[in-house]
């Protein structure tokens, strides 16, 4: 393979060094974890006999032989997810696999998995990015028990492979699989459904018409075609090393997507007999850079300048929004994915998918070829593809050129020189941007803010006709600590409608976009936030904010002193929506203990790791306890 590029062979230097403490305090613990033996060696007769009481009689056999790998399965079913219906089936899949190979497995337990498709827009939305967190300590809940010798992880999108993997990471000394369902075949053109989005936003169609365009887009099992954050996290469990190569993007209802659910556990079980692949061996500072890559390359989900960051972070390992830039600064663009381009993730893998991508990052030199997988030593594993030859599960060499460059391209012909993703910053804080998907003359706009603290608010004045200008719409109160950092995707259309109307748009805020927004330039995940005492709290309407892609500034021009203006509240009203109602009250804690964005707003770390030059964030004074004495 050619020599690694200097850029990433520097930050990954530099990763490295940042992480040695934490880093060498996570391997410690899970060196513990595994000299302390199997876990059926360690449970009593009593316990054991609790974990397979109600298993079937040669699964007991097997269980009291004490010498057969048992596997816990750690599922985020259920069959409101498109992406995570088919995992009903898959346990059974599973069981029978191991069955097979003189094992058994065991469902340990299920994890939450919300639909950030069904809460766009609505309360639910604020408990999105908690999930994340919940489903990491659900899944130590369901390995607690220490029963098993390895373990296969059930999950797709946006916040659940992000927490099945901080909370496999804890139980690190295990091999850990992880097994997705694929993608829905393709509906409608995603060209066609944001059409029909923009038409509804400027009242040009009913909502009939709307909600037909959608079930064209999302109409069976399966995960959405566009590559937002569920996509991208396959694309990164690939290139992570966790999957089976080029399992991503199989589709769920096929005999070989049941092929390889049954081969990815008998894998796990390989590892548990052998003593090789655990987790904590998988995961390192060169496999988090390979997934940074792989994201860039492929223009993926801006939700990740968080996820990852709280993902290494689980693995002892620390990165920030610097480090995801001066990757990106060297990275290849090598797809063009709906929002980055008209096709989808179908059209992606039959132009030659992950295994291409993988391939030509490391010729490139852009990831280190030298990690350790699931399949053993050597990134080479993942440029192979599936297939069934008379019912039995091959694998071949992925193709050698794109089978449609306007799909996927070579690193030596990308489609831009550097990736989807850039770091910007000024008097404003620091904040991400993704750029793959806008293009370039709207990479730059100089326009008067327009502040809000609602998306209603917002939208209100964009149905008034109140934005209909060149304008910077600034929406804050919106980070981790204000109300969980919602995803505010339901602005999108009206962005879009704006900036085709001729208007220089931009959109900055604290809080998230969707992984599927991109076509306006957005200042997304602005740290500190507004109400952490953030500089987004001290800007008026009408200041004149500059937001450059290019140069990665965002500031105000100007002003003089930012600061020292009185920085605004939130309405008492927004406070107390923030706070209550559809479960929000029962995560007050979360939002008093959570981390800044660039810390990978986590509650599980118990000192984040802060961004340079911030500082704590102070306590929500809107925060009220209601806890009274039991």
């Amino acid at each position: 393979m050619p020599k690694l590029h200097p850029v990433v062979a520097e930050v990954t230097a530099r990763i490295v060094e940042r992480s040695k403490a934490t880093r060498a305090d996570y391997l410690r613990r899970m060196d513990a974890a595994g000299t302390s033996g199997v876990g059926r060696a360690k449970l009593s007769c009593a316990n054991w006999a609790h974990a397979f009481a109600g298993a079937p009689v040669k699964d007991k056999l097997n269980a009291m032989s004490g010498t057969q790998p048992n596997v816990g399965v750690v599922t985020a079913y259920n069959d409101m997810l498109s992406a995570h219906q088919p995992f009903e089936r898959f346990p059974q899949i599973i069981r029978d696999a191991v069955r097979e190979v003189n094992a058994t497995a065991q469902v340990a337990g299920g994890v939450p998995a919300m639909c950030d498709g069904v809460t766009q827009g609505r309360p639910g939305m604020d408990l999105s990015l908690f999930s994340r967190d919940v489903i990491a300590m659900s899944t130590a809940v369901a390995l607690t028990h220490d029963a098993f010798d390895a373990a296969v992880c059930l999950g797709v999108c946006d916040k659940i492979v992000p927490g099945l993997f901080m909370g496999s990471l804890a139980f690190g000394h295990l091999p850990v699989v992880f097994a997705p369902a694929g993608p829905m075949p393709s509906g409608i053109p995603n060209f066609e459904k944001a059409r029909v989005r923009a038409e509804y936003a400027q009242g040009k169609v009913d909502r009939a018409t709307l909600l037909e365009s959608e079930i064209g887009s999302y109409h069976s099992p399966g995960t959405c075609t566009f590559y937002g954050t569920a996509n991208s996290n396959q694309m990164m469990m690939e290139l992570g090393g966790l999957h089976l190569p080029s399992t991503a993007f199989v589709h769920p209802e096929t005999g070989l997507r049941d092929a390889l659910t049954a081969a990815a556990a008998k894998r796990a079980v390989e590892l548990a007999r052998t003593g090789q692949g655990r987790m904590a061996d998988v995961i390192t500072e060169k496999s988090i850079v390979n997934m940074i890559v792989a994201l860039l390359a492929t223009g993926g989900s801006t939700n990740h300048a968080i996820h990852l960051v709280a993902m290494a972070r689980a693995a002892g390992v620390l990165i920030d929004w610097t480090d995801m830039d001066q990757l990106s600064s060297v990275t290849p663009l090598l797809a063009r994915v709906y929002p980055n381009g008209s096709a989808d993730v179908n059209a992606f893998q039959a132009a030659g998918g992950v295994a291409f991508v993988a391939r030509e990052l490391a010729r490139a030199g852009n990831i280190h070829s030298d990690v350790v997988t699931i399949m053993g030593e050597g990134i080479h594993h993942y440029f192979q593809e599936p297939m069934l030859i008379d019912g039995a599960l091959v694998w071949k060499d992925g193709v050698a050129e794109s089978l449609d460059t306007d799909i996927l391209r070579p690193a030596s012909d990308p489609f831009d020189r550097e990736g989807g993703l850039r770091l910007v910053q000024g008097d404003l804080g620091r904040a991400v941007i993704k750029v793959s998907a806008v293009k370039p003359e709207n990479r730059i706009v100089e326009a008067p803010a327009a502040v809000f603290e609602t998306q209603e608010d917002a939208l209100q004045a964009f149905k008034d006709g109140k934005l209909d200008r060149d304008v910077v719409v600034v929406l804050r109160f919106q980070g981790p600590r204000a109300n969980g950092m919602p995803e505010l995707h339901s602005l999108s259309p009206a962005l879009s409608v704006l900036q085709d109307k001729g208007f220089k748009v931009a959109f900055v805020t604290d809080g998230r976009m969707s992984g599927a927004s991109g076509k306006t330039p957005a200042a997304i995940h602005i740290s500190p936030e507004a109400l952490a005492g953030g500089p987004l709290a001290h800007v008026r309407d009408g200041d004149i904010i500059r937001l450059d892609a290019e140069a990665g500034v965002l500031t105000t021009i100007g002003v003089p002193d930012l600061a020292a203006r009185p920085a605004a509240a939130r309405s008492p009203a927004h406070a107390a929506g923030a706070a209550w109602g559809y479960g929000r009250e029962l995560f007050g804690a979360f939002r008093q203990a959570v981390g800044a964005a660039e810390s990978g707003a986590s509650i599980c770390f118990a000192a984040p790791t802060v961004a340079a030059g911030e500082a704590d964030a102070p306590p929500d004074p809107n925060f009220v306890d209601r806890t009274v004495d039991a």
